[in-house]
């Protein structure tokens, strides 16, 4: 999975997004200030249909409408705001339909500016891109490719608001935990990922293991300059990357796995790597 996912590119002539504390709206009138929010608000370089290219599965999104705005349209946003969500779903649905056996995981988690008439929006937007793809809520366990392929089944939809009840297609949050570490070390990020694994639930839930860094308020104003991936993510992404390969997949162990900058390492194809483990472990079996 990618963090962020969207976040390839943002937009530094629209306002700061709803997102944002008061004190950087005001801030970011100085036009320079939204250069140096961008490098900190980019986590990805690729689009969606490069990051499916690379093996990329699950998408983290966070969404708002533009305040002021007239209409309903709903945006991606991390500090600034991205394309247009619709737009994005139309690109993950061309590639869906060119490889019909490839299924996504889409977690829709944080929603900024919103009330319901938005959110009926943009359920019928989700509804309308991906039609009977979509899978219905389900026993998690139940949930694996045979049973995707049968059914013909390629999204499936995480939508943290309470109005998933209304919707068999939209599973609840609460299905797709995504513990957050909220640091810049990378040890004690290491120390987290271990331990959320070890709580991690053994039924009915998928998870997430987010190996990604997070940038304090003093992080960023030491590297203005620099941004995100000069700062945190290059220097660390190997040892994170370390982490990952020690990783077992199954019931224990890691379930999905987001990364910032997916490209800059093998990040994806070392994930994908770890199903072998469970391939080895039914060989054994029988």
């Amino acid at each position: 999975g990618s963090h962020d996912s969207f976040s390839y590119w943002v937009d530094e002539k629209s306002p700061v997004g709803p997102d944002q504390a008061t004190a950087i709206k005001r801030l970011a009138r100085i036009s320079l200030v939204k250069k140096i929010m961008k490098k900190w608000s980019v986590t990805q370089n690729l689009t969606f249909k490069e990051q499916l290219e690379s093996g990329i599965r699950y998408f983290d999104l966070r969404v708002s409408s533009k305040p002021g705005e007239i209409g309903q349209e709903i945006y991606f946003i991390h500090g600034l705001f991205g394309i247009k969500v619709w737009d994005g779903l139309k690109e993950i649905n061309t590639f869906l339909e060119q490889h019909p056996k490839e299924v996504i995981f889409l977690d829709f988690n944080h929603f900024y500016a919103m009330d319901d008439n938005h959110h009926y929006f943009l359920i019928n937007r989700i509804r309308s891109a991906f039609g009977s793809k979509l899978c219905s809520v389900e026993c998690v366990e139940y949930v694996t490719l045979q049973y995707m392929w049968e059914k013909k089944y390629q999204v499936l939809i995480f939508y943290h608001y309470p109005l998933c009840q209304e919707y068999p297609f939209l599973w609840p949050g609460n299905k797709m935990p995504a513990p957050w570490a909220n640091t810049t070390n990378v040890h004690k990020l290491l120390q987290f990922l271990e331990t959320t694994l070890e709580e991690r639930s053994r039924y009915g839930t998928f998870h997430v293991s987010q190996a990604i860094l997070t940038p304090r308020v003093r992080t960023i104003a030491r590297n203005l300059i620099r941004g995100l991936k000069n700062t945190l993510v290059h220097r660390n992404l190997p040892m994170i990357l370390n982490w990952v390969k020690a990783q077992k997949p199954g019931v224990k162990g890691v379930n999905i796995i987001t990364s910032d900058f997916v490209e800059l390492v093998d990040f994806a194809a070392t994930v994908i790597a770890l199903n072998d483990l469970l391939l080895e472990e039914d060989e054994s079996a029988t």
